[in-house]
């Protein structure tokens, strides 16, 4: 039984034209790393692109560089929306709105050249921002005197402006050398970024004005013409009020055909009580002619009857009386509704409708916050050591391809 069971366990045997397996090959230890000539050159390349432009930067940053101080301002710009009471009148008085955001103008004026030219006449920014040495340093420090655009490029780095379009509010940050300095240009930026926006209201408000001041002109002109022609109307016609003549004239017009009427029963009763030929009689049929062509007379000085221009003579003096008082009404109303655009424009000019509020009056730093030397120190390692792996990879795998 023993010996089956080591039959069973033993492998079977190989034919005997089998090949035999070739020997396994224990490859050799791998040997210790050692420092050659390229890891040197790496390791300098480290010291020269990394270490070392980082202690230098470290020696400017702590030895050479000046303080710089901050100071802080916050505005926005607030349009007055109450109304006077020219508005009454239908509103005449009110502006137009701006097409451009006013803190979007603000924004690019605060940054523009004409700006840093008012403050440097007014505060002299050569002097304020020559305090720091450019020899000492040359870096952070301004290269006097230097032209306009010199001036531009460095106002640029000192004067941060952030503009939120959304809540229409505007920081600024001003760094000078000492703090009353950074305080005194923000001061002098906020003036003069109140004085801009107080600019762009009286625009506005003179082209109203402006506007207003020249229909008023031209109503007053058109009024003098209508009253002139009216005028020369009554004087050439020596008629004040043609409607007050006809009213006169239908009267004596009413008055003549009453006494004709009486005379013309005088004149039935004298033949129906007298003989023929009675003095009387003559004389009640005179006046009853008299009477007649009287009556004829005022007719046509009405219009009423006859022919030709005599008939119609006072019905034409009374047409053009109409036309001359219809021109005149017309150039008093006018006159009326200019007045008033004019005094409501007046009105709106007295009132300031839009102004700088600050939300953050400028501050006075009690210490330096800037440059930020660790800030800026870890920047500049991170890059040259970003610097520093690229080149090392590049050349490695140029290495490779030879």
């Amino acid at each position: 039984k023993k010996a089956a069971n080591q039959d069973l366990a033993a492998p079977p045997k190989p034919p005997q034209d089998a090949p035999k397996p070739m020997p396994y090959k224990v490859p050799p230890p791998v040997p210790k790393s050692r420092f050659q000539r390229r890891h040197w050159g790496i390791v300098l390349s480290f010291v020269l692109m990394v270490a070392l432009p980082v202690l230098l930067s470290a020696w400017y940053l702590w030895e050479r560089t000046t303080d710089q101080y901050a100071s802080y301002a916050g505005f926005s710009v607030r349009t007055e929306e109450a109304s006077s009471a020219m508005d009454l009148l239908g509103g005449l008085g009110a502006l137009s709105g701006s097409s451009s955001s006013d803190t979007d103008i603000l924004y690019k004026f605060i940054q523009s050249q004409g700006l840093v030219a008012t403050i440097d006449a007014e505060l002299d920014l050569r002097a304020l921002w020559g305090k720091a040495d450019p020899d000492q340093d040359p870096v952070f420090a301004y290269h006097g005197p230097g032209t306009i655009e010199d001036m531009l490029d460095y106002w640029v780095r000192m004067v941060k402006v952030y503009n939120d379009s959304g809540t229409g509010l505007i920081d600024l940050e001003v760094r000078a050398f000492t703090p009353e300095d950074a305080t005194r240009i923000a001061e002098a930026v906020y003036a003069e970024s109140s004085a801009m926006i107080n600019r762009l209201s009286a625009i506005a408000r003179e082209d109203a004005i402006r506007y207003s001041r020249e229909e008023l002109a031209t109503a007053v002109e058109r009024l003098k013409v209508a009253r002139a022609a009216m005028t020369k109307f009554r004087n050439r016609t020596q008629i004040v009020d043609p409607e007050a003549d006809i009213q006169g004239q239908v009267g004596l017009l009413s008055s003549l055909q009453a006494q004709l009427a009486e005379t013309l029963i005088e004149v039935d009763i004298l033949r129906q009580t007298t003989h023929e030929g009675d003095p009387r009689i003559t004389q009640a049929e005179r006046k009853v002619m008299v009477i007649e062509v009287r009556i004829e007379a005022e007719r046509k000085k009405l219009g009423i009857g006859g022919e030709g221009d005599e008939a119609n003579a006072f019905a034409t003096l009374v047409g053009e009386y109409e036309n001359l008082y219809v021109d005149q009404q017309f150039a008093e109303q006018s006159y009326t509704v200019a007045l008033a655009a004019y005094d409501a424009a007046q009105a709106e000019a007295r009132r300031q409708s839009r102004y700088l509020a600050a939300h953050i009056a400028p501050t006075k730093a009690e210490q330096a916050e800037y440059p930020q030397r660790e800030v800026l120190l870890f920047l500049v390692g991170l890059f040259l050591f970003l610097i520093w792996a690229v080149v090392t990879l590049v050349a490695y795998s140029l290495k490779d391809r030879r």
